[in-house]
């Protein structure tokens, strides 16, 4: 399995399509919740300002990306002739799962520095100006190819400095990211990791620790603690989630999750659920 499809096999984006055309007004997205935001402009101009209050004049068809619930706003008079289209954007594994962690807080590009995302958006927003049957429906899948086509070019560009989305960027860590993200069950050691990157354990242990910001037996657990929250999201019991996950035994799992999420698998899941 490839680098991104390794990731995208347990954190995958579901997209729904609530905006499509003109804005005009100010619209405010609030940090509470579960969802993220994808706003495309197709033209005009737009102003967005960050939860931090930093404002971004957009004067040319743009992306904004803010994978996480994180509050914001988009702003627009009647002479800036604004056209968008926008989707709330949810995660398996919730919110603050290990791919949107890995994102900034927010992304803007100008649609012309995507160029790999053209017959992509060309479709989308042919599909949000007309008034075919099923439209909701492809504009939805369409937002989440887009999603998923960015995080190709981001990984393909190195753009993200440090973090999951830099290891994986990297020719020879995400050899080993990928191997940890398709078998989490597997009892890796540092060695084994080095051994896949051909490198020697302690070069291999420094570039993994200066890359991606954590050393390579920190990043696995916390792996291992991600799609173990994701697994009681979706009803399995521990029992069966500490096998699939690469622990020996249930307490053996619950130790490690009260250590890293600091309460335990059944009440972080009755918090989650709230």
């Amino acid at each position: 399995m490839d680098r991104l499809s390794s990731l995208l096999k347990h954190f995958n984006p579901h997209a729904a399509t609530f905006h499509q055309g003109g804005f005009c007004g100010t619209a405010h997205i609030q940090d509470h919740g579960r969802y993220g935001h994808a706003h495309l402009l197709r033209s005009g101009r737009l102003t967005f300002r960050d939860k931090h209050n930093r404002i971004i004049e957009l004067a040319e068809p743009s992306l904004v990306l803010v994978a996480r619930p994180l509050g914001h706003q988009l702003v627009a008079t009647e002479a800036d002739a604004a056209e968008l289209v926008c989707a709330t954007l949810q995660f398996d594994g919730g919110a603050n799962n290990p791919l949107t962690l890995a994102l900034p807080d927010c992304i803007i590009k100008p649609l012309s520095a995507l160029p790999e995302l053209g017959s992509n958006l060309d479709w989308l927003f042919a599909e949000a100006s007309g008034d075919e049957c099923g439209r909701d429906v492809v504009l939805n899948r369409l937002f989440e190819l887009m999603v998923i086509q960015l995080l190709r070019h981001l990984i393909a560009s190195g753009s993200i400095a440090s973090g999951m989305m830099a290891g994986l960027a990297n020719a020879r860590l995400s050899r080993a990211l990928t191997r940890i993200h398709s078998e989490p069950q597997h009892r890796w050691s540092v060695a084994d990791l080095a051994e896949i990157t051909n490198m020697s354990r302690a070069s291999f242990a420094a570039h993994f620790r200066q890359v991606v910001g954590v050393t390579p037996a920190d990043y696995l657990t916390n792996w291992r603690i991600s799609l173990a929250q994701k697994r009681l999201r979706e009803g399995l019991p521990i029992a069966l989630i500490a096998a699939e996950v690469g622990y020996e035994s249930p307490s053996a799992l619950a130790r490690t999750f009260r250590r890293k999420v600091g309460t335990s698998p059944s009440t972080w899941l009755q918090q989650a659920a709230r």
